[in-house]
């Protein structure tokens, strides 16, 4: 978090504000995490050394200490048992796996490119631990998380999970650069959204997700843009936008009818450009619960503390995928899908 400083330039900078592990959004995005932890070689537990993880802040660990985090976990780094109600997780993975069970029955591993789409218009309960299956070398860990809100007409609807294949993921390179388009309309391609539910799915709600991988030194331009909010956020490496340099872990509110030039600085690194019209409805939050009003709410969350512990149907809170298994899901009644084949980095 830090100060968002007002640009009076005339640029197609508006505005600028630190963004690092947890990023502010405009609506209809409501928050965002990004998360790289350089973690070690597994164990038979796919667990950090025990050694490390007593030194740790265990149940709330978000320090960093050795070079990466446990989150809510006492053993396998994750989120362990948590709730959501009245919005979107989009959950992309490029580096590494993430385990998934949830209190509709199904379960999953995916990751080195995938993408889960979750619409949690009404409660909905689920673990994401992150595994470190590789016991014979280092298991790097590279997750952005983004939530959408929903509209009025769609709170306390059936929860949805989607999980998508890299292989059938919008992704291309051009001018350097590697996009990834998990929403939208970029370039002439267009990512069809999986649930019909998502403010997303329309496209005259103009939502962009995109990710692009930049080389060092290349050069991205973002044409205007029909979406009445646009941002960027800059991740690990300084760029320079409209020429200026602004260092790592920072958002740049744009000036959507302006064109803007964005250049890499010396490595690698991704930027992230989350474009959308706002849903624009007074809605009240609190916790893991967005709905229309104060007492929805308050009702909502007394209702996940009676009910997220006693109705969760998996033997452990942090519940993993076995040590050896391969990407896969499998929902409720038992069909399952796999990705055509194994990424380079598993």
């Amino acid at each position: 978090m830090g100060l968002f400083g007002r640009k009076k330039d005339g640029g197609p900078v508006l505005r600028e504000m630190v963004a690092n592990l947890h990023w502010d959004l405009e609506d209809p995005f409501i928050f965002a995490s990004h998360h790289f932890d350089r973690y070690p070689k597994g164990n038979e537990r796919q667990a950090p050394p025990k050694e490390e993880i007593e030194k740790k802040d265990l149940g709330n660990d978000y320090h960093g200490l050795f070079g990466y985090r446990l989150y809510t976990s006492k053993m396998t780094p994750g989120f362990q048992l948590h709730s959501h109600w009245g919005y979107e997780t989009v959950t992309y993975v490029p580096q590494g796996y993430v385990d998934h069970f949830d209190s509709q029955g199904n379960q999953g591993r995916y990751g080195y490119g995938d993408m889960q789409w979750i619409t949690a218009g009404g409660l909905y309960s689920h673990c994401e631990m992150y595994p470190l299956a590789h016991q014979d070398r280092e298991n790097p860990q590279l997750v952005t998380q983004i939530m959408i809100n929903l509209p009025l007409s769609e709170k306390n609807t059936p929860p949805e999970v989607h999980t998508v294949w890299k292989e059938d993921l919008q992704e291309f390179s051009e001018d350097g650069c590697t996009f990834t388009l998990l929403a939208g309309t970029f370039r002439g391609r267009t990512a069809k959204v999986p649930s019909q539910r998502s403010w997303a799915a329309d496209p005259a709600h103009h939502v962009l997700i995109l990710r692009v991988l930049m080389g060092p030194g290349s050069t991205l331009r973002l044409g205007p843009t029909d979406a009445k909010h646009r941002n960027i956020y800059i991740t690990d490496c300084r760029a320079t936008v409209a020429g200026k340099e602004y260092h790592e872990d920072t958002r740049l509110k744009l000036r959507p009818e302006a064109p803007v030039e964005i250049t890499m600085g010396d490595r690698e690194s991704e930027l992230w450009v989350l474009e959308g019209d706002p849903i624009g409805e007074k809605q009240s939050r609190w916790g893991p619960v967005v709905l229309g009003t104060d007492a929805e709410v308050r009702n909502a969350n007394n209702e996940i503390r009676r009910k997220e512990g006693p109705e969760w149907q998996w033997e452990y809170v942090n519940q993993k995928q076995p040590l050896g298994t391969e990407r896969f899901y499998r929902s409720a009644d038992g069909t399952e899908s796999r990705p055509k084949g194994k990424n380079p980095g598993e």
